[in-house]
């Protein structure tokens, strides 16, 4: 089967007050499930790409709603582990009416935290084109940090496109361990998808216009920035581009937004990218920013990460402003 994209990470099971309220007093809940890796996955086949999942998942009912649900979504689970020996992971998410909602995670010692270089199969990358990887894998374990660097290494041997999103997540590991990291994958791949905050962690504090070239500098043909409000920037060698930011209401909940911008820009890049071509990352620059940040922004009006994600036909009647018969 031709995949689209590839991608690898841990997925967990997320619970919810039900009633919203501290999860103190709470007298039920509801479950979903989240992972930055997946809900990538997620969004590009609402955008009618095809994507592989990989990750190990506990042999558990935890595990079993994970890969019913992904797979249920259109995402190709075939080729994900099993673990008999360790749990999947899960996190509780608290909405207390003001501010970003809480979490509490429950991941130590995860199936995912378990990935490792001797879990690699060729047919992970089998039909194949294009790679996508965070942060947040590295940082589960040092084995897992291997496997994600053999992924990319793999992938650029089979002549694969790669994009990275740094999605720092600091209370996983420190910051020299981190930053270390993350630096080392950046050259490893063609586009990159940091927030302002990853930037600064990485490079510092920059005027803007400095902020792509010092990426560009380290290796990707692509850089684009997520600059939340403002929108995002995106630069290739010798070109810059502006999007401003999809208005909508008021958000409800961030969660889950940059995991929607990789997702709609990696839909327009994976449609008419063209290594033959040079300057096709120079024409899809503009268009691809500007779906990122539809699907970044429309996403904030759902709870949890990516039900409210959009599909292809949806995000263009929106684009068009057509309003369906409700009735």
């Amino acid at each position: 089967m031709d995949i689209d994209v590839v991608t690898v990470g841990e997925t967990m099971v997320s619970f919810q007050p039900s009633p919203e309220g501290p999860l103190a007093y709470s007298a039920g809940v509801t479950w979903s499930v989240a992972g930055a890796e997946s809900n990538v996955a997620i969004g590009l086949t609402r955008m009618g790409k095809r994507a592989r999942w990989i990750s190990r998942l506990g042999a558990d009912p935890f595990g079993d709603i994970i890969a019913r649900m992904l797979a249920g979504e259109g995402v190709d689970t075939a080729l994900v582990i099993r673990d008999p020996a360790a749990p999947t992971g899960v996190f509780f998410r608290e909405y207390r009416g003001y501010g970003e909602p809480h979490f509490y995670y429950y991941r130590r010692g995860s199936a995912a935290s378990r990935l490792a270089p001797a879990d690699f199969r060729d047919e992970w990358l089998e039909g194949a084109r294009h790679l996508h990887v965070t942060g947040i894998t590295p940082a589960l374990s040092a084995s897992a940090s291997e496997l994600v660097l053999l992924l990319m290494h793999k992938a650029r041997d089979r002549g694969m496109t790669i994009s990275f999103d740094p999605n720092l997540r600091r209370k996983l590991w420190d910051e020299q361990t981190a930053r270390a990291t993350l630096l080392e994958m950046i050259p490893l791949c063609d586009v990159f998808l940091p927030g302002m905050e990853e930037a600064d962690f990485l490079v510092g504090e920059k005027p803007l216009e400095e902020c792509g070239p010092s990426f560009l500098r380290m290796g990707p043909q692509v850089v684009a920035l997520k600059m939340g409000a403002e929108g995002s920037a995106g630069w290739v060698q010798g070109h810059t581009a502006r999007a401003a930011a999809f208005a909508v209401p008021p958000p409800v909940d961030c969660t889950g937004a940059g995991d929607a911008f990789a997702a709609g820009f990696l839909s327009v890049f994976l449609d008419q990218c063209d290594r033959s071509r040079p300057d096709t990352p120079r024409d899809l620059l503009q268009p691809a920013l500007e779906r990122g940040n539809m699907l970044g922004a429309l996403v904030t009006r759902h709870r949890r990460d990516w039900e409210g994600l959009p599909t292809l036909q949806e995000l263009e009647q929106i684009r068009a402003g057509v309003r369906r018969a409700q009735r």
